[in-house]
């Protein structure tokens, strides 16, 4: 049987009784007619809080050989790369008890992050350049929550996406992603850019512009184990995501940084790092041609 480390599995349990509250407030709460429910879920008007996922379960946070400050947001943690104004990576789980409660509206204002001890960017480093403000968490992922919905829109979670990457491909993925979470009850997700030695920047504060992003997928949950990953150019693109898939490890080449070793055992990481299998990762045929006929083009 595949095994997780051993600190992982001391707090199973009570990640497992978050996920069943979770599951009894995205059904129970509805029938109650949305009643406060102790210190967990506050519903005002349209507004839902829930509370932060505690920093000591979070074991599958990367590590790489070059410095960045970890930052830790209530459902999702970074690392601020400084040299570039935005994060190397973005590390997270979210589960289809999550996806299913109701979605707060969407905040749609972008802001410093003054967690960051060095200063984040800001929203007018991008005003005028001709990139947008891509998401490296999805507001959408976090959605089930408006205080982690309004941290997406933290200028730490923000990277330069040429427009018709933004709306198209990288779309597709993140939407791709939420059909995998429901489908396997629950992954771990982690995102980011893949800068090139000479690439652009822009604004006062030097923003790095990636030459590409990745987004490296992992399911623990049983029967079947797997990891799978993406690397694709921050650029229009009419192929289908299949032709981006690739093997953990070679993100982590490209990276330098060391994905769920704090998560999994080391003969495990080796197994579901070193290959990987698209037919068990089923792509949504309909929005690749939506990707072509529209998305791009938006």
């Amino acid at each position: 049987m595949a095994k997780l480390r051993s600190n992982h599995r001391r707090a199973s349990s009570a990640s497992m009784s978050r996920l069943w509250l979770l599951v009894m407030l995205g059904g129970g709460a509805l029938l109650v007619g949305y009643k406060f429910l102790g210190n967990f879920m506050t519903l005002a008007g349209s507004e839902t809080e829930i509370n932060a996922d505690p920093v000591e379960e979070r074991f599958y946070l990367p590590e790489t050989d070059f410095p960045t400050e970890v930052v830790h947001h209530n459902h999702f943690s970074l690392g601020y790369l400084e040299s570039e104004e935005q994060a190397a990576w973005v590390a997270y789980r979210l589960t289809v008890a999550e996806l299913n409660l109701p979605r707060v509206p969407r905040y749609d204002h972008f802001d410093p992050d003054y967690s960051v001890s060095s200063g984040s960017a800001f929203h007018r480093d991008y005003t005028g350049s001709g990139f947008t403000r891509g998401h490296l968490v999805p507001a959408a992922d976090m959605a089930f929550d408006s205080a982690s919905m309004r941290q997406t829109f933290l200028m730490s979670n923000i990277s330069p996406q040429r427009r018709a990457f933004n709306n198209g491909i990288w779309r597709e993925l993140e939407e791709q992603t939420r059909d995998w979470v429901r489908r396997n009850k629950e992954l771990y997700i982690v995102s980011g850019p893949i800068f090139r030695p000479d690439h652009e920047r822009i604004g006062q504060n030097r923003v790095g512009v990636p030459d590409a992003f990745y987004k490296v997928l992992l399911d623990v949950k049983d029967p079947e184990w797997k990891g799978i990953a993406f690397v694709i150019p921050n650029e229009i693109s009419e192929e289908p995501l299949t032709s981006f898939a690739c093997s953990i490890d070679s993100v982590e080449a490209m990276t330098h940084i060391d994905f769920f070793s704090h998560l999994l055992e080391p003969g495990e990481e080796t197994k579901l790092e070193k290959v990987y299998d698209i037919s068990l990762w089923p792509i949504h045929p309909q929005r690749y041609r939506w990707r072509i006929q529209e998305w791009n083009h938006q």
